[in-house]
C-alpha cells in the first residue's frame, strides 16, 4: 500500500501530517508535482517531478496507482479515475472518495461547475481551517489502520 499526493495544490499542513504519518507507520508516500518540492529525508518519502502541463501530474498518478493505494487530492475527476483503478482518494478537507460515493460527488461537481460557468454561483470553497485538518487526520488514521491489517 502506498500514498500518492497530488502535491501542487496540497496544503502545507496536510503535507506535514503526511510526513509524520509516513515515518510513524512506515508507509511509503510519493508527492507528485510539476515543480520541485522540499521533502524531509526519509526512506518512506519521495517526490516525483513531472513536466509542466494541464493534468500531467494527475495522469502520472493514475498510471502509477495500484489497487489499495490512497491518493491525496482535491481533484474530483482524478479521484474518480483512482477509484476506478481500485484505489481510494482522500480530499485534504477529509472527504474519502470510494466506489460508494464517487459517482454522486462527481455529478455534484459537474453541476456546480456548470452553475459557476453560467454565473449563477460565484466564489469558491471556504478557507482551509482546523476542522478540515482534523477531518483529514481522522480519515488518514482510519485508512492507515485498515491498510496495516
Amino acid at each position: 500500500m502506498q500514498i500518492w499526493v497530488d502535491a501542487d495544490a496540497c496544503p502545507g499542513e496536510i503535507k506535514e501530517l503526511l510526513f509524520r504519518a509516513a515515518k510513524r507507520t512506515k508507509t511509503r508516500i510519493t508527492l507528485v508535482a510539476n515543480q520541485p518540492l522540499h521533502t524531509p529525508r526519509s526512506e518512506f518519502i519521495d517526490s516525483l517531478l513531472v513536466p509542466p502541463g494541464l493534468n500531467v501530474a494527475d495522469q502520472r498518478i493514475v498510471e502509477l496507482v495500484q489497487s489499495g493505494d490512497l491518493v491525496i487530492t482535491a481533484d474530483i475527476p482524478l479521484a474518480a479515475d483512482v477509484v476506478a483503478k481500485g484505489g481510494q482518494a482522500l480530499n485534504p478537507r477529509g472527504t474519502l472518495y470510494t466506489d460508494a460515493n464517487i459517482g454522486a460527488i462527481l455529478a455534484s461537481r459537474d453541476l456546480m461547475d456548470d452553475l459557476r460557468g453560467e454565473g449563477v454561483i460565484t466564489g469558491g470553497p471556504a478557507n482551509f481551517n482546523n476542522k478540515d485538518r482534523q477531518a483529514f487526520a481522522n480519515q488518514l488514521d482510519r485508512w492507515l489502520t485498515a491498510s496495516k491489517k
